[in-house]
């Protein structure tokens, strides 16, 4: 009987950057979050006053978020392509 090899201790350079996308668009949702309700700890009574300059800080916030979600997704796209093409 043969010895199985074993496997590489270091991970290919596109599966290690597949995970990492995934990582990252996981924890978008959560920095989205975060960067939205930031403007309501910069008060300091506790009244949320909706500015002009808050509605283009959560405007610009979202727009960002749904160019980055949208890279996610060509990127992990690709990446299913790419494992597909593994098996």
């Amino acid at each position: 009987l043969m010895a199985r090899p074993k496997p590489p201790l270091v991970l290919a350079r596109a599966s290690y950057r597949m995970r990492r996308l995934r990582d990252a668009a996981r924890l978008l949702p959560i920095v989205g979050a975060f960067l939205l309700i930031l403007p309501t700890l910069w008060v300091a009574d506790g009244t949320i006053h909706m500015t002009a300059s808050d509605l283009i800080y959560f405007f610009t916030v979202w727009l960002h978020l749904v160019i980055v979600a949208a890279v996610f997704s060509r990127g992990l796209r690709k990446g299913e392509r790419i494992d597909e093409e593994e098996d």
